[in-house]
């Protein structure tokens, strides 16, 4: 009986914690700081981090069996929501030196590249020395570029071994996974100071759980094997470097009472249980509304100014720890003018207003990231086109890297450490008559 009521208590005591958090949490998410007056910039600090961002699966290409692959290589055909064949993405598998030459050029100082698992680990316990060496040679190209890279070791993509064992639902891949960091961690360790454990680990978490349908217990193990995983490999890093910078990015998901919720219950999933084992906060910021996901990428409203709100809300939820925006961009339809006359320019020196005037009132946001540098796969599609550099996969077979209006606004930006004290926001605020334009939220 005893035994039974310190069950019974533990489990009380637990769903107390757990509520205490979420409303604690939900009151944070909730409070939406005011949007400041238009004012002038002020220029960010030296050694502000500028950068462009990938990931290995969206941009590499190649036939590696991998959880992704095999996905994309079923809905090919599919007659409902039929997928473009992978291929060679925009190839940057071969084509990476000349991509950071477009880096390079652009004065980024920081290059966020993904080790893809799948590539390095093709066979369970059998390490490919040929795709090591592709991944040494990439490092070293950026940092003979003087671009320091930004790791990722997990965006959504996992060999197709790790898949057939049930992937995140066997406990035995946290150790897989781990095992892996430190591989990699062991070899880089020297050259790389930033890194990013998963890529936005809650929304892969809900895609796999809808994926697979592993039930209420089966989704808490995939919750519970992540969550250890990070916390493994932060432990892995540090143990070879005391002084990296190790993070999990998480995705923006806006400023409406729904968005608000969806990142209280994200933050649950994930955030919360790896918050003393994080460095500094990475956030992926595309739109200040969770409704835009429905509405196909080029329909997103950008929204620069929802930045300062999402950086001010994450210092508030976060004080003491540094922010990155890890990814920020806007997808256009093959390339085509927005339906909303959104342009590629306008949204990112927008997006930079913002930042600087984030900084200027005292936020500690530590660097900024594009995504991304050249068009790549966006899961399915090379429909939607987020590069700064446009590559039509599709149609053109050299894959030729055309620089949008977007790439000199860029390079001034960098060199100007921010747009121009006169500068002044182009794009309206969401709540505007002009954001109720097509293809903008009222």
């Amino acid at each position: 009986m005893i035994k039974w009521l310190r069950r019974f208590a533990k489990v009380l005591l637990g769903l107390a914690c757990g509520l205490a958090l979420i409303v604690g949490g939900l009151a944070l998410w909730l409070r939406v700081p005011p949007q400041p007056a238009v004012a002038s910039a002020q220029a960010l600090p030296a050694g502000f981090i500028w950068g462009v961002s990938s990931s290995a699966f969206q941009s590499e290409g190649g036939d590696v069996d991998s959880n992704i692959l095999r996905l994309n290589k079923k809905s090919v055909g599919d007659k409902d929501k039929p997928q473009d064949p992978y291929g060679s993405s925009v190839d940057f598998r071969h084509r990476y030196r000349e991509d950071i030459a477009l880096a390079r050029d652009l004065g980024v100082n920081t290059y966020r590249i993904g080790i893809n698992w799948a590539r390095v680990e093709p066979r369970q316990g059998q390490i490919d020395e040929a795709e090591l060496a592709y991944y040494d040679d990439l490092i070293k190209a950026l940092k003979e570029a003087g671009i320091q890279p930004l790791i990722t070791l997990d965006h959504f993509v996992h060999p197709g071994w790790v898949a057939d064992q049930g992937g995140w639902s066997n406990p035995q891949t946290v150790d897989e996974f781990v095992s892996f960091v430190r591989l990699i961690a062991g070899r880089y360790h020297a050259d790389v100071h930033w890194w990013l454990t998963f890529n936005e680990a809650a929304f892969f978490m809900i895609g796999d759980i809808a994926l697979r349908s592993p039930g209420l217990r089966g989704a808490l193990a995939i919750r519970r094997n992540l969550i250890a995983a990070h916390r493994r490999s932060y432990e892995a890093i540090h143990a070879l470097a005391p002084k990296a910078m190790v993070s999990s990015n998480i995705v923006w998901t806006g400023d409406t009472f729904l968005s608000r919720l969806a990142q209280c219950l994200t933050d649950w999933a994930f955030l919360d249980s790896i918050t003393d084992r994080l460095d500094y906060v990475a956030v992926d910021y595309y739109m200040s509304d969770i409704r835009g996901s429905s509405r196909g990428h080029a329909n997103w409203y950008p929204d620069p100014p929802g930045l300062y709100r999402a950086l001010r809300t994450l210092a508030l939820r976060f004080p003491g720890k540094p922010l990155l925006v890890a990814e920020n961009g806007m997808a256009t339809e093959n390339g085509k003018p927005r339906p909303d006359g959104v342009r590629r320019e306008d949204a990112l020196c927008d997006s930079v207003y913002w930042l600087q005037r984030a900084r200027a009132d005292g936020i500690d946001v530590i660097g900024y990231m594009v995504w991304s540098l050249t068009d790549n796969f966006e899961w399915g599609s090379y429909t939607p086109r987020f590069g700064l550099y446009t590559v039509n996969v599709m149609s053109d077979p050299a894959l030729t890297r055309i620089p949008t209006a977007a790439v000199p606004a860029y390079h001034s930006i960098i060199a100007d450490r921010g747009v121009p004290p006169d500068y002044r926001p182009v794009l309206h605020l969401r709540t505007t008559a002009a954001a109720k334009q097509p293809g903008k939220f009222p």
